[in-house]
């Protein structure tokens, strides 16, 4: 299963309110193991850079002025992420600046059902508890000493981790992960397959015949009888 634990940094809160992209970064896993391959992105919003905004991230509208916009880098993303499941913190927010861009420049809309959000992950599993990213890495004793501000890719980075965590720790038990669907379905517990060679037996032959030579003894139809067929 390949996944994208993903984040971007924005102007505001609404691209409906003339508000732009501006830092796209991406995680690549496979089976919730990451892979080492990265996205990241800086994007000119051909606009200002309001204060509040620059106040959370650090970028500046002077640092984007040469950078690219966002239907010169869309292809790219787009092949980068393809069919992958998108996890991100706080998904609706994402996907909705997202699909506005992606429209703005000509290109499809992601479904709202490619996206995992790790926000509402939480909540469930925590319920009336902090939730956000520093929270989760206070829970779960991840460093993110590094995360002054907000960026991207440090995001998605920090928040790969919290989300092998919310799944059920670093070292996710994949047998069991493989059955787990089987497993909530029946109700019963998961079990081993049998051996494709089964081992040898430890029984030495004389002790074989003596066994028989009892069971004999024993009469026509003795209870060991069955546990010997």
């Amino acid at each position: 299963m390949r996944e994208i634990v993903m984040d971007t940094e924005t102007t505001g809160l609404d691209p409906y309110d003339g508000h732009r992209i501006v830092e796209i970064g991406g995680v690549e896993l496979e089976n919730h193991v990451p892979t080492g391959r990265t996205y990241h992105q800086y994007i000119n919003p051909r606009r200002n850079m309001p204060m509040e905004a620059y106040e959370v991230h650090g970028i500046s509208e002077e640092f984007l002025a040469d950078k690219p916009l966002f239907e010169a880098i869309a292809q790219d993303f787009m092949d980068f992420i393809q069919d992958a499941v998108l996890v991100i913190h706080n998904a609706p927010f994402d996907m909705k600046f997202l699909n506005a861009e992606l429209e703005w420049a000509g290109f499809p809309k992601l479904p709202k059902a490619q996206a995992l959000d790790t926000l509402a992950m939480a909540r469930k599993r925590f319920p009336g508890s902090p939730s956000s990213l520093d929270a989760l890495c206070r829970r779960f004793n991840i460093d993110n000493s590094s995360r002054t501000l907000h960026g991207a890719l440090l995001d998605s980075e920090i928040l790969a981790d919290v989300y092998l965590e919310l799944i059920g720790g670093r070292q996710p038990d994949f047998a069991l992960a493989s059955n787990s669907q089987s497993s909530s379905n029946s109700g019963s517990a998961w079990r081993p397959r049998p051996r494709p060679t089964p081992l040898p037996s430890k029984l030495t032959e004389p002790e074989r015949l003596a066994h028989q030579a009892l069971l004999e003894a024993l009469g026509d139809d003795p209870l060991w009888k069955s546990f010997s067929d």
